[in-house]
C-alpha cells in the first residue's frame, strides 16, 4: 500500500514537471513572437517620414513667388484698366482686356493660398514704389507717365511697358518652377510662362505695326 503510493506520488511529480516545462517553454516562444512583431512594425510607424512630400507640401520659393506675384499682377491689372479709357487701338484693348481676365483670378488663387498657409497677404500699396524685388515692376514715375497718355502715344508705352512687365513675371514664374514644390503654384507658374510669352510675341507684332 505504502509502495503503491510512493509511486502515485513520484508519477504526480514528473506530470507537473513537464508540465511547468511546457509552460515555460511556450512564454519562451511567446515572448519571440513578440519580438517580431515589434520588428516588423516598426517599417510602418517610419515610413511616412521617409515617404515622397504630399501635394499640399509647400516651402519658401512657393511663398515667395505668391506674395510677390499678386503685387506684380496688379500693376498689371491697373495698366490694363487704363487701356480700356486711354488706348486708341482695338488689339491693345482687347489685349488689356485679356490680361486683366487672366490676371485677376489668379490673384484671387494665390491670395487663398497664402492664408491657407498662414501667410499674410500682401496689401493695396497705393502711391508706394513695389520695384524692389520683382522684376518687370513699373516704377511710379512709369505709372505716373502712362496715366497722362492717351492715343496713339499711350498705346506705345503700353505696350513697350507690358512687354518688360511680362518678361518680369516670366523670370518669376521659371524660378517658381525650378525651386517650387508646391503642385498647384508651379502649375500656375507654368501657365504665366506659356501665355505670356505668348502675350510677348503678340505685343512686339503690335509695336512693330506703329
Amino acid at each position: 500500500m505504502t509502495a503503491r503510493r510512493s509511486l502515485i506520488r513520484r508519477t504526480a511529480l514528473v506530470a507537473s514537471t513537464a508540465a511547468a516545462a511546457m509552460v515555460l517553454a511556450a512564454c519562451g516562444g511567446s515572448g519571440h513572437d513578440m519580438g517580431s512583431m515589434d520588428s516588423s512594425s516598426s517599417p510602418s510607424t517610419t515610413a511616412p517620414a521617409s515617404a515622397p512630400a504630399s501635394a499640399g507640401a509647400h516651402n519658401a520659393a512657393d511663398v515667395d513667388f505668391a506674395k510677390q506675384m499678386i503685387p506684380h499682377h496688379r500693376q498689371a491689372v491697373a495698366m490694363a484698366d487704363l487701356a480700356a479709357t486711354r488706348s486708341a487701338s482695338a488689339d491693345v484693348k482687347a489685349l488689356a482686356t485679356k490680361i486683366k481676365g487672366a490676371q485677376d483670378p489668379e490673384i484671387r488663387t494665390m491670395s487663398s493660398w497664402l492664408t491657407s498657409w498662414g501667410e499674410p497677404v500682401p496689401q493695396e500699396m497705393q502711391g508706394m514704389d513695389m520695384t524692389s524685388g520683382m522684376p518687370g515692376m513699373m516704377s511710379m514715375d512709369d505709372m505716373d507717365k502712362l496715366k497722362k497718355a492717351s492715343g496713339a502715344a499711350f498705346d506705345t508705352m503700353f505696350l513697350q511697358m507690358m512687354v518688360k512687365h511680362h518678361e518680369g513675371a516670366v523670370e518669376m514664374a521659371n524660378t517658381e518652377k525650378a525651386k517650387g514644390q508646391y503642385g498647384p503654384t508651379k502649375e500656375l507658374a507654368s501657365a504665366v510662362v506659356t501665355a505670356q510669352t505668348s502675350e510677348i510675341t503678340q505685343m512686339n507684332t503690335l509695336l512693330s505695326k506703329n
